[in-house]
């Protein structure tokens, strides 16, 4: 028997990998070459290939990496989930998670840039804005943010833009949640914000005071972190009379039920969709989401999707008001977000189009009942519950012994309270129950008299009153007929179809828009995102019951380090931008740890991408901008002469390899000992991994730090535009300015950059599977199939269609651009015609 008859059938690779043996060997033969190595030689400079095989194990089989994905799921441990804090329980329908989240014609798509062949999704983006606009009563809102934390920090960037950049102050209530507060400082300080911390009437006594008129806005929680619902209208009303912006970060449920934030006087309202349909996940991926004014839309970061017509007048939908974003105003934008979190918007659409408003006031009403029961429970029992009007969270005061055996007597029945400095808390959700009401109200048996519960939950409901809403809502909402109309499955179903067959996805066909981002999503990779073991995990919950992803993140981060030849991994950015904008912190804290603070220039070359410079300018650096030469490819004179220029200033270089032209550069590694020499570092823009992975290495080239954008290289999917994830690989001088996490053991100087310790910790198993399942020879032949497809094509097309940048041997990476200039000149025909028609082609 041969040795090779034993041998898995189920080996993954050559089902990721289209193009077989002949197919390969027929467009290799096209261009000359025997072998793919051959063609790597002639495209990927000598002085940087890799010459022994990357280390990361043997690939296993599909099956096998599904059970090795189980044994980790078994280590995490799911509890009944009371803490709260920006993230909850939920029900996600079962028609939106088989037609949505596990749908391939949702969750390939590419980012909408092409309305034609993205109706369906531009449709249910703009549900989400409705829903947004509808429940927090502002007129604008975008589609949409990475999470509440994040969408916060953007939200006192737009302040203080909004005041000129002459009011540097910015106050946030206490009683915010403590990773939006962490976030909020981690972007305030490289941009010289005075962030200030305090109560409502310490912040009105300072606004108040302030004859400078230096504080530009000001954050208030509603409701508070600890549950309490505050009439805000007074003081909107001082705030606005001191010339200070008020932002208001919310909860879209308890919006079903209170006064919204528009009506409240908030200039901007943010917050998290998380609790409408998707899983808490450990962190995300969720949408945050952003409402505001109409004086403030042009400051709004993200895409706003705007109602249209075509050119035979019928309606249609379209991204709007782009020359707000970073791919356009680049260094001068105000946020470099680009992938957000498009698929879990849609999700979140999709559950208010399918309970619609009087569904989702009776679930907020049920959550709102079984806060109350426990509270009146509570003080049954003795406890002191903080007063206030609250909707889904309680705050009971005890002392050190107390809380211990309230916490401990609660772990021991299956559930996980928040934990305070002087008691605990407790937030309600649409999956509590009766039974969990009961077990948590016998976790507060300790200490008293009681051997058992003096009441049961039935009875102790039926006596107790909702007590009445001074903050009661009385506008309506989802008024629209969509959120109106598809309540019964099968309406839902037959929407949800109808939406997917007018877009493009890989269900479709190939995708060459973005060659860098498009990669097979394969079913395997995507089965265990769905379960409970990874999606109901809170990010906060005791490290003894994450085990399974504590392994998972420590062998994905092994991997990824060795892919890039780098030290360490960070990963918590939960989209390349937040990834690119952690890197350059680490370089930032680099120079200031080594006295260097006044390194801040940051040289960029004209081909990158635009969120590099935005970036930069939110790291605290300044632009400066390298020349490209007449081939493209970086002009190192120019680089040089602006390096030794700015010799005493260089902060850094930020560069994507192979260019964003499609070249791998020869002059690379000149390039970054250019930038070393004059004292600063190099940071790797990771877009085009995919034309590195095996035959290269950022940490081998020179580069400091590089991104890798999962959703590109490691196949999380794209989701019409997110989730993302944006982990940085760093070399070991840079390993101490790794991104922290106030709520996790990540001490560092530099604070987080996501609401989330780990970022979208329950996307990750998809990478980790990716890599599993290819193993070294598997990865590194699906960069040269990439390789050979871009050059195959060029080969096939250039003489009728010119490539306009090549690299060594006229070859190019994974990806060209086709020079079209001259069919204007010939036939009127224009790039974006000819782009047009091949979408008539799918």
């Amino acid at each position: 028997m041969q040795p090779d008859v034993l041998a898995p059938s189920d080996t993954f690779a050559r089902r990721h990998i289209a193009p077989d043996d002949a197919e390969t060997s027929a467009m290799l033969a096209a261009l000359g070459y025997s072998t793919l190595d051959q063609l790597a030689d002639a495209v990927v400079p000598a002085g940087i290939r890799l010459t022994t095989p990357l280390k990361l194990g043997e690939p296993l089989g599909e099956h096998e990496l599904i059970e090795e994905l189980k044994n980790l799921a078994a280590d995490n441990q799911v509890l009944r989930s009371f803490i709260g804090q920006g993230y909850y329980d939920t029900i996600t329908p079962a028609v939106i998670l088989r037609n949505v989240l596990e749908n391939p014609g949702w969750y390939t798509q590419y980012t909408p840039y092409q309305a034609e062949i993205s109706q369906g999704r531009l449709e249910a983006l703009v549900n989400f804005q409705t829903m947004i606009e509808d429940l927090t009563a502002l007129p604008m809102a975008n589609a949409s943010l990475l999470d509440e934390a994040t969408a916060a920090a953007e939200a006192m960037n737009m302040c203080i833009e909004r005041g000129e950049r002459k009011r540097m102050v910015f106050w946030v209530q206490a009683e915010t949640h403590p990773q939006t507060i962490a976030v909020m400082r981690t972007r305030a300080t490289p941009l010289a914000i005075d962030l200030r911390v305090g109560t409502v009437a310490e912040i009105e006594a300072a606004f108040q005071q302030d004859q400078a008129r230096s504080v530009a806005g000001v954050l208030l929680s509603y409701p508070t972190t600890d549950g309490r619902v505050e009439d805000y209208r007074a003081f909107t009303t001082k705030a606005h009379a001191a010339g200070v912006s008020v932002v208001m970060a919310t909860d879209l449920l308890a919006l079903t039920l209170l006064v919204p934030p528009g009506e409240l006087g908030a200039d901007i309202a943010i917050g998290t969709a998380q609790r409408f349909g998707v899983p808490m996940g450990f962190g995300g991926p969720h949408a945050a989401f952003m409402s505001c004014k109409e004086d403030f839309r042009r400051l709004m970061p993200g895409r706003i999707i705007g109602v249209s017509r075509d050119a035979k007048g019928k309606v249609a939908f379209r991204l709007a008001l782009q020359t707000r974003e970073q791919h356009i105003r680049r260094e001068k934008a105000l946020s470099n977000i680009c992938t957000a979190q498009v698929l879990l918007a849609v999700m979140s659409s999709m559950y208010a189009v399918y309970h619609g408003p009087e569904g989702l006031t009776r679930i907020a009403e049920r959550v709102r009942g079984f806060t109350t029961v426990i509270a009146a429970g509570l003080t049954q029992l003795g406890y002191t519950v903080r007063p206030g009007v609250y909707f889904d969270t309680l705050r009971i005061d005890l002392d050190a012994h107390a809380q211990a055996a309230v916490m401990a007597r609660a772990l021991e029945r299956g559930l996980n309270l928040r934990r305070y400095e002087d008691g605990v808390g407790i937030s309600c959700d649409e999956t509590t129950s009766h039974a969990d009401a009961h077990d948590l109200l016998e976790a507060f048996l300790v200490g008293t008299s009681h051997a058992e519960l003096p009441f049961d939950i039935a009875g102790l409901a039926a006596a107790t009153d909702l007590p009445a809403f001074a903050l009661a809502r009385t506008s309506p909402f989802l008024t629209h007929p969509t959120f109106n109309r598809y309540h019964a499955e099968h309406e839902l179903l037959r929407y949800l179809t109808r939406l997917t067959a007018k877009d493009l996805s890989l269900t479709t066909s190939m995708i060459p828009l973005g060659s860098c981002t498009m990669k097979l999503n394969a079913t395997t990779e995507m089965i265990p995102v769905t379960w409970p073991e990874f999606g109901r995990i809170h990010p906060f919950a005791p490290a003894e019951q994450w085990g399974g992803y504590r392994a998972m993140f420590e062998q994905l981060e092994a991997w990824l380090a060795e892919i890039t030849g780098f030290h360490a991994v960070s990963l918590q950015p939960n989209a390349g931008a937040q990834g690119e904008y952690a890197g350059l912190l680490a370089i930032r804290e680099y120079h200031r740890a080594n006295n260097a603070a006044h390194r801040t220039i940051c040289l960029i070359p004209q081909s990158a991408h635009g969120t590099n410079p935005a970036s930069a300018v939110l790291a605290g650096m300044q632009v400066v901008v390298v020349a490209s030469a007449a081939d493209g490819t970086i002009d190192r004179a120019d680089l040089a002469a602006k390096a030794e220029k700015h010799a005493g200033q260089l902060g850094a270089l930020m560069v994507t390899y192979p260019s964003t032209h499609g070249v791998f550069e020869d002059g690379i590694r000149e390039v970054c000992a250019i930038v070393h020499r004059h004292g600063g570092q190099v940071y790797m823009d990771g877009a085009n991994m995919n034309a590195q992975v095996g035959l290269t290495r950022p940490g081998d080239i020179g580069a400091d730090v590089c991104h890798l954008n999962l959703h590109k290289t490691f196949c999380i999917p794209h989701g019409g535009g997110g989730p993302g994830m944006g982990p940085i690989a760093v070399a070991k001088h840079l390993m101490p300015y790794l991104p922290g996490h106030p709520l996790a053991d990540q001490a560092s100087p530099v604070g987080p950059v996501s609401a989330a310790p780990w970022g979208s910790g329950s996307i990750l198993p998809i990478s980790f599977a990716y890599i599993a399942m290819m193993g070294e020879a598997g990865l590194k032949r699906a960069t040269q199939v990439a390789i050979l497809g871009a050059n195959y094509i060029a080969h096939r097309l250039g003489s009728s269609y010119p490539v306009l940048y090549t690299g060594q041997n006229g070859r190019v990476a994974h990806e060209l651009i086709l020079d079209c200039r001259g069919f204007k000149k010939t036939a009127g025909v224009e790039a974006e015609d000819i782009a047009k028609r091949l979408m008539d082609y799918g």
